[in-house]
């Protein structure tokens, strides 16, 4: 059992026995035992961990521990458990292009289609036996990695265009490095104004609108679903579940064929159980 389970599990027992349990945030920097426990953990160490709060006269103050956007009671239902994969690699992914929802939507190269079979394989690995829907963009690269995913998972694939890659208007099929050079002001602003559009092209804001969207009918639908997808949405959802601000949200690495799993509760509670996981592409 992960973690964010058993505090789940540990809450509702306190909830049922008359208790109240609220949530807050504490800043990394306001927390340094818990940092050092967590560095201790992911170096492989054994570690154990008891409150000094007994006995002491420190005092919690509930105006600090509550927030008002979380409930008392924990949701102890099943999460919907959402599978990001990335779509494999086209020779416009090789060459360093932009290619959006109004490119020139290329088939995934022979690398490419390796890395979608391998990508399923990554899936049934991870989710087993579990029975899942397969969404993807409608986009031809994502397309056909959800074709593979779907394939191994035994079940059809569907359709949903709000899953598409940005549409980068004037700037599809041009390399990065080409508007690093020629357009640097005008590449650091599609960066870090969510409202800024090239010619013909989307905002950042427009596809968070649709991403998100697209993203809560799979969390209704509940269950397992595998989302075949690109950059831009994957991260998008990242940045929602995360409450990571638009300016840091390049920092997020989603390589071809990558997985990346989240679970969402329906109180709105969210896990991010891994990103950006390759180790099936070896």
């Amino acid at each position: 059992m992960d973690v964010g389970s058993s505090s789940r599990m540990m809450a509702g027992e306190l909830s049922g026995a008359g208790g109240s349990v609220t949530y807050a945030w504490i800043p990394r920097a306001e927390n340094p035992a818990a940092d050092a426990l967590a560095n201790s953990a992911m170096d492989g160490e054994s570690v154990s961990w008891t409150s000094d709060l007994a006995g002491s006269d420190k005092v919690i103050d509930p105006e600090v521990v509550t927030s008002p956007d979380i409930g008392p009671y924990p949701d102890l239902r099943e999460p919907t458990r959402i599978l990001l994969v990335r779509h494999g690699v086209t020779d416009y992914t090789v060459a360093g292009k932009l290619d959006g929802r109004g490119g020139a939507d290329p088939s995934l190269n022979r690398e490419g289609l390796r890395q979608a079979r391998a990508a399923a394989t990554g899936v049934r690995a991870f989710i087993g036996d579990t029975s899942a829907a397969v969404i993807t963009s409608s986009l031809r690269r994502a397309i056909e990695t959800g074709a593979a995913v779907a394939a191994e998972l035994g079940v059809p694939a569907q359709i949903d265009a709000d899953w598409d890659e940005q549409n980068f208007g004037d700037w599809d099929d041009k390399r990065m490095s080409d508007l690093a050079t020629r357009h640097p002001q005008e590449l650091l602003r599609f960066r870090n104004d969510p409202k800024y559009a090239r010619p013909g092209g989307e905002a950042h804001a427009d596809l968070e609108v649709r991403v998100l969207a697209a993203f809560e009918r799979a969390r209704a639908a509940g269950g397992a679903i595998v989302v075949a997808s690109h950059r831009k949405p994957i991260i998008t959802v990242l940045a929602h579940v995360l409450g990571i601000p638009h300016e840091r949200i390049w920092r997020l690495a989603t390589d071809p064929a990558s997985l990346t799993a989240v679970e969402v509760w329906a109180d709105g509670g969210a896990s991010v159980a891994f990103v950006n996981r390759t180790s099936h592409l070896i």
